[in-house]
């Protein structure tokens, strides 16, 4: 059970607070970070012809001295040298302060390029406004044959982007480029061999770092696995992954194998952990919105198609009330999110804890329910029973995966890895759409909103925005320039023009938004409640909004249909719903 990772936790902590302290990340403002430190504090890592400078107490790793090293990020470490095909790792490393990876561009180093990655100029050692993605700064430099993986937090950003700027070649740098496979994969990346982890019963794994393709090999031909838990995202994973890639996807889901992808991010804010999701419930919610579409890029980087569930990771806490409200509102913010683009969500935690207080709001409709569970009891047993911890109702329908066996190493075909076992009980199945619960859409009239504005409207036109896939973030009622990109991304699909502003076109286009059974007068349901605000939208008069198609709607339909060039009968079919969801 989690208790029982609490070994590895309390290191990982300890290990941030000390390297912090000792960097001075947490304690230093952010401008003081930008001065160049003292040069006795410095030490210079060269490896073909890159050379920079780190802080004198980062640990240096040659993999060529030491080939079976973890790359791990939870203390501030350079790794220099190609990974081998077996490492040292732990199952599970939880927490990251900084780290720096430089390995030999090759075949299978290349591809980790995304369209993230930056390339430097010809003659030139770094790219200091590369961008960072899941905290994570990628440069191809090509004159020197190396790829950079640089590792940080927020705080450690500055610390990080320092030493990239130190970058220099020296006269032994030889000059190789990204495999032209690469570039193309970081826009067209290989896909999974359908969603993951699908449908299945049985035993799998997780560990660290994605295991080699050699590895994975050896363990299909003669492990009792099938399955294979992988940290593809998060600003807080501790290790790094040299063999997670689109085509390792793609060669493991070719090859019979499942994956539950997990993402590693904020964790509780009753923790010491150095990176924390908000006490405030409203804030919580809109840092798992941005953690979902972190996960998100990085699963379409790899393949990994919607309809796939991603795992967010939030490891043991003793709950509070407001711990737990701040919890359930991060999964809610990345529930919606996933959701919104066609993924199901999936949450890790330890059954005492996370697991436990999910269950306990399960039929709360003030928090998006996750649809799958990944949990943390360390009593041995391969199944999915849940004890006292969760009723047997609860996610019920090929919704669980049992993490039953925690840090153990297991050796098959000549590959060790250090493991936690687990047992899966999953299905495919389609993510809800989005709902507006709790927003109110009915409206006497609903009047233009566009960057600025702020209030219920807003709010509506936000909530309305994500039901139709155009994310605008957490609807909070004011109109930034997140909602102004969705509103514009929306317009375009409708063939509307797309200026941001949210009129009586774009209005009747988003109220109108759904299925589109055929209804007339004596109709009830959601469908007419639909009809009734986008008339109300698109003839700029009042049409009363009760969900009951009668003589004042079917008034206000013959209207609509008259003025639009439709044929006048008083029945919503496909012409006049086809209208409405226009714009008309």
């Amino acid at each position: 059970m989690s208790s029982s990772r609490m070994p590895w936790r309390t290191r990982a902590a300890t290990a941030v607070l000390a390297v912090l302290a000792g960097i001075g990340a947490s304690a230093v403002p952010g401008p003081a970070l930008a001065a160049p430190p003292p040069e006795n504090s410095r030490q210079t890592v060269t490896y073909h012809g890159y050379r920079i400078e780190v802080p004198a107490d980062w640990q240096v790793v040659d993999l060529a001295e030491n080939p079976r090293a973890c790359l791990r990020f939870d203390r501030p470490a350079v790794y220099i040298g190609e990974p081998a095909d077996q490492n040292d790792c732990p199952a599970r490393v939880v927490g990251r302060t900084a780290g720096i990876v430089v390995e030999p561009i090759t075949a299978r180093s290349a591809g980790q390029a995304t369209a993230a990655t930056a390339r430097t100029q010809r003659g030139k050692a770094t790219a200091p406004s590369a961008a960072s993605d899941n905290d994570t700064i990628r440069i191809a430099v090509e004159d020197a044959g190396v790829l950079v993986t640089a590792a940080h937090t927020p705080a450690t950003e500055s610390v990080v982007r320092r030493v990239l700027g130190s970058a220099k070649l020296t006269a032994d740098a030889r000059r190789t480029e990204l495999p032209g496979a690469a570039q193309q994969s970081a826009a067209t990346p290989l896909a999974a061999a359908g969603p993951q982890p699908g449908s299945y019963l049985g035993k799998g794994f997780d560990a660290c770092t994605a295991p080699s393709q050699a590895a994975m090999n050896a363990w299909q031909a003669s492990s009792p696995y099938s399955a294979v838990g992988v940290y593809i995202s998060g600003s807080f994973r501790g290790c790094a992954q040299p063999n997670l890639t689109a085509s390792w996807v793609t060669n493991q889901t070719n090859n019979g194998w499942r994956l539950f992808p997990i993402d590693v991010g904020r964790q509780a804010p009753c923790t010491s952990y150095s990176l924390k999701m908000s006490a405030d419930p409203a804030t919580a919610k809109s840092q798992g919105v941005t953690a979902a579409a972190g996960a998100i890029t990085a699963a379409s980087n790899l393949g990994i198609p919607a309809g796939s569930a991603i795992y967010s990771d939030i490891e043991a806490y003793t709950s509070t009330a407001s711990c737990k409200a701040a919890v359930l509102s991060y999964l809610s913010g990345w529930t919606e999110r996933l959701h919104s683009s066609g993924y199901l969500s999936g949450f890790y935690s330890s059954a005492a804890s996370g697991i436990k207080d999910a269950a306990s709001e399960y039929n709360n409709s003030a928090y998006t329910r996750v649809d799958h569970l990944f949990y943390a009891w360390w009593n041995g047993a391969a199944d999915t029973n849940t004890g006292t911890y969760v009723p047997a109702t609860y996610w019920s329908n090929h919704q669980r995966i049992h993490q039953y066996v925690g840090e153990v190493t297991e050796s098959y075909g000549g590959y060790s890895i250090n493991i936690d076992r687990d047992y899966l009980d999953v299905g495919t199945g389609t993510p809800p759409p989005p709902t507006c619960t709790g927003v109110n859409l009915n409206f006497t009239s609903y009047t233009t909103v566009q960057s600025g504005s702020t209030g219920d409207r807003v709010k509506a036109a936000q909530c309305l925005l994500k039901a139709a896939g155009y994310d605008p973030g957490a609807p909070d009622g004011i109109f930034g320039p997140a909602t102004t990109t969705a509103a514009k991304n929306f317009q375009t699909s409708r063939g509307l023009t797309a200026d941001g502003v949210v009129g009586p076109k774009t209005w009747t286009a988003l109220l109108s938004h759904g299925s589109t059974p055929t209804i007339q007068n004596g109709s009830t349901g959601e469908a007419v409640t639909r009809l009734q605000r986008a008339l109300t939208a698109a003839l700029g008069r009042t049409i009363g909004i009760d969900g009951d198609f009668g003589p004042g709607t079917d008034q206000g339909v013959r209207d609509y249909q008259s003025s639009r060039g439709l044929s006048v009968d008083g029945v919503v079919g496909p012409a006049t719903w086809g209208a409405l969801q226009a714009g008309k």
